[in-house]
């Protein structure tokens, strides 16, 4: 009966914890999101492969080239093994550890040491198992850093999944503005090519007295910034090229064949659903709660230094003076010792650690509630840019038809000789800027798109 009682005061003693109850904080954002937003949409965002949402094979290559090779996804891998390195240790300490271990001592007594007056030598070999200074978690010190520890892991493993989700908005968006580089430094060759040919025929009017020297040398300064133009966006193409290049982490070679800005096939139409459902499944946000629930379970190891630990170290096995007798009977040998430790005065160390645990807490809370209105504020401002950016995209297009028709009715009234060649000057730069503000737009809507993706925590696996 004693040994039971004895039994069950030690099982319940070791179910008792001083780590406060975690409670998720009350999200601080709206509950719906600003008229300015609309959530509505045709699929989950964490629903959709990023494979079926990138379906530009060239895209789907460079993205696949950026996990693998982008150095800072595997510092985040070897973050997250380090976690888990972590965790297995805390984890261990709640189970005793066993060693085996075999000795052999010999030792030699001057005999005017020696009771007989003679010299002595003793030989002494054991062979056994042992356990040292195991504790016995009474008040649940160390299931609260087994708890932390895991907490850490877990927000390691969301941190990764948010870098990777970010890894892959990040390359698509610059695969995309390479595109756009392209696609406009396009255009500007054409339009260069024009305006050399415009130039041409306007000398040649000139030569025949029907242009003046003000047409020509409007035409040849429009040529001249066209060229200068193109200088620039070369120069911003080739930069785009190498950012891109860093982030897949090395040199794109033998990539499929890609496509052109409108033929992306990205849909943006995810649906956000109510903030709280969109927010809290983010990785960035449930990497914040994992650190929250970290904090929250250190605080329980800190207020158990104040209380007394007990720690058990034993041994069994066989001992004999001589190597033959170690198994023989009559030569076990064991040896059992509880420690038990009572804190009397640490110079206030106890009482600094609790502060500290409650310290660090609060600041996880501060971090997991930035971390959610920060994600509020960038799926509010995705969903409006998704759609102010379809109808600019939409005026656009009407535009850009509306400025090639005004230059073909310019030229047409310059060559009839009814209207100078300003006009025609004009009608050109109004219809190329047309143009680039359509490409423009479209990698800004798909940029969006991407991002959009990765606010919502797409399934980036």
């Amino acid at each position: 009966m004693r040994k039971s009682l004895i039994i069950a005061l030690g099982a319940a003693l070791a179910g008792c914890s001083l780590m406060p109850d975690y409670q998720r904080p009350v999200p601080p954002v709206a509950t719906q999101w600003p008229q300015t937003a609309q959530p509505d949409g045709m699929r989950k965002a964490t629903e959709v492969d990023w494979r079926s949402f990138f379906p530009d094979q060239r895209l789907q290559a460079l993205i696949a080239a950026a996990l693998e090779h982008n150095r800072d996804m595997r510092i985040a891998a070897a973050r997250v093994e380090e976690a888990r390195a972590l965790y297995g240790i805390a984890r261990a300490d709640r189970l005793p550890g066993l060693d085996a271990a075999a000795s052999g001592m010999s030792a030699r007594t001057p005999g005017d040491l020696s009771a007989s007056g003679n010299a002595v030598i003793s030989r002494r070999y054991d062979v056994g198992l042992s356990m040292l200074s195991f504790e016995l978690d009474f008040w649940g010190r160390v299931k609260s850093l087994n708890q932390a520890a895991l907490a850490s892991y877990l927000a390691g493993e969301e941190a990764q999944r948010a870098l990777r989700l970010s890894l892959i908005a990040e390359v698509a968006n610059a695969y995309l503005t390479l595109l756009e580089m392209e696609e406009r430094t396009a255009l500007l060759r054409e339009t260069l090519k024009t305006r050399e040919e415009t130039r041409m025929m306007v000398g040649r009017r000139r030569d025949a007295g029907l242009a003046g020297d003000l047409d020509f040398l409007s035409a040849d300064g429009a040529l001249e910034s066209a060229r200068a133009d193109l200088a620039s966006l070369e120069r911003q193409r080739a930069a785009a090229a190498n950012a891109l290049e860093l982030l897949v982490g090395r040199q794109s070679v033998g990539l499929p064949a890609g496509r052109t800005l409108s033929e992306q096939g990205i849909i943006p139409e995810l649906a956000a659903g109510l903030p709280a459902e969109a927010l809290l499944k983010r990785p960035d946000v449930l990497a914040a709660e994992q650190s929250l629930i970290a904090a929250n379970a250190n605080i329980g190891a800190a207020r158990a230094a104040f209380l007394p630990r007990i720690s058990l170290t034993a041994g069994l096995g066989t001992a004999s003076s001589a190597l033959s007798g170690l198994f023989s009977s009559g030569s076990d040998a064991w040896n059992f010792q509880p420690v038990l430790r009572l804190p009397l005065f640490d110079a206030g160390r106890a009482a600094a650690g609790t502060d500290l645990a409650e310290a660090r807490k609060v600041i996880a809370v501060a971090q997991y509630e930035k971390t959610i209105q920060q994600a509020f504020r960038e799926v509010a401002d995705l969903l409006a840019a998704r759609t102010h950016l379809a109808g600019q995209l939409q005026a656009q297009h009407a535009a850009e038809k509306a400025q090639a028709e005004r230059l073909r009715l310019a030229e047409a009234r310059y060559q009839a000789g009814v209207s100078s060649y300003l006009e025609v000057l004009d009608a050109q730069r109004e219809s190329y800027s047309a143009q680039q503000g359509t490409v423009q737009t479209r990698r800004a809507w798909l940029s969006a798109a991407a991002q959009l993706y990765k606010a919502l925590g797409g399934g980036g696996l």
